[in-house]
């Protein structure tokens, strides 16, 4: 009856580990982000021993197969099988490593309530990851495309072309956080920021995919692409990113 019992509590699933703490002397608490189950947080035990087998496959950053055991408050993590070793490359870099703090970070706030959509939170973290993880494209860059498109699974696609507030076709030249991106001269909330084109242009590019017309743009503008980004996404969140202040800029 007890093995039935454990049979019934025990489940896989792909997971990205989102953040670590430490419990008691040897175990640690992982807050994962998963492909099917939504975020959750679990207990790996003996995970900080030297001799742990899995230790090193949950640490941040990673992304495993995992078998857990649903408990009564947390579940345990008993068995992890490596399947993107994005941690090792991430955290050689500084960079980087702020850089995925910062989207774990959001990916955590982001699904701690929805798990509608977490399925398609976890596909885009993962995805971003292995592209820091690669060098494909500058750190900046992958991290505000990252920002862009997980508030947009969340329900708050910005709009950089047409007014976010009555539809008037764009483009326009001020933007609106709180409207809901790019607004026009009759919409347009005084103090709202008024981004070069060239800006507003890389923002559109991030949030579709255009990485050609994206690695083209100039320092300038990304760093003012960054701030708008950095903005829009704490407005929406109700609250700071906090890793986003370590982030460099060029």
């Amino acid at each position: 009856m007890s093995n039935q019992s454990f049979a019934a509590r025990t489940y896989r699933d792909d997971a990205v580990v989102l953040r670590t703490h430490k419990l008691g002397e040897a175990d640690r608490i992982i807050t994962l982000l998963t492909h099917h189950h939504g975020q959750l947080r679990a207990v790996a035990r003996g995970v900080r021993r030297t001799s742990s087998k899995f230790g090193a496959r949950l640490e941040p950053f990673m992304v495993a197969d995992l078998q857990l055991v649903r408990g009564r408050t947390l579940d345990i993590v008993t068995q992890a099988v490596a399947k993107g070793s994005y941690g090792d490359a991430i955290a050689a870099n500084y960079d980087r490593y702020v850089v995925a703090a910062a989207m774990t970070e959001t990916a955590e706030r982001l699904t701690d309530v929805d798990g509608e959509t977490s399925t398609a939170h976890y596909l885009l973290l993962v995805g971003a990851l292995a592209s820091l993880s690669r060098g494909a494209h500058s750190t900046e860059l992958i991290l505000d495309s990252y920002l862009l498109r997980a508030v947009s699974i969340a329900g708050w696609a910005p709009s950089f072309g047409d007014c976010a507030r009555c539809g008037d076709p764009g483009p326009h030249g001020a933007f609106n956080a709180a409207l809901g991106g790019a607004v026009c001269h009759d919409c347009r909330p005084p103090g709202s920021p008024a981004p070069a084109p060239q800006t507003m242009f890389l923002l559109a590019c991030l949030l579709s995919g255009d990485w050609a017309g994206a690695d083209a743009s100039e320092n300038i503008h990304r760093r003012e692409a960054a701030g708008l980004v950095a903005g829009y996404v704490q407005w929406h969140l109700e609250r700071t990113v906090r890793s986003l202040k370590l982030v460099e800029r060029a």
